[in-house]
């Protein structure tokens, strides 16, 4: 299981960090990503990231700004969100896969999703 948090409301050129909390079994060996969605769109990948944490993957409109990590000790993964900008308001999902890939249908966690506003 999947728990998002950290979302909430924000100026644009403010930041959030999100966390996603994993439980009930060890995602340790798993590729973790990040996912956007707003209404009427399909999820969006974010960021990613390797089981080890030596491989990062990023989306063409947060590179730069956004940093995905892990602590595998805490079976958790972060998403610090730097200088927010309107069009990055969505509610944000975590998951997990078993190989990396920036496609949703390789992901077979997600955690319940969690809402960022950014306010211009």
């Amino acid at each position: 299981q999947l728990q998002a948090s950290g979302g909430g409301m924000v100026q644009a050129g403010g930041s959030l960090r999100l966390s996603c909390a994993a439980s009930g079994r060890n995602f340790r060996d798993y590729y973790m990503a990040w996912f956007s969605q707003v209404p009427g769109k399909e999820r969006e990948f974010v960021a990613g990231i390797s089981w080890t944490g030596g491989r990062l993957y990023y989306g063409d409109s947060v590179q730069g700004r956004f940093a995905i990590s892990r602590d595998n000790a805490k079976n958790t993964v972060y998403l610090q969100m730097n200088s927010l900008k309107p069009e990055d308001t969505a509610v944000y999902f975590c998951a997990a896969a078993p190989r990396i890939s920036r496609a949703t249908s390789a992901y077979v966690y997600w955690g319940q999703g969690t809402l960022v506003t950014v306010s211009s």
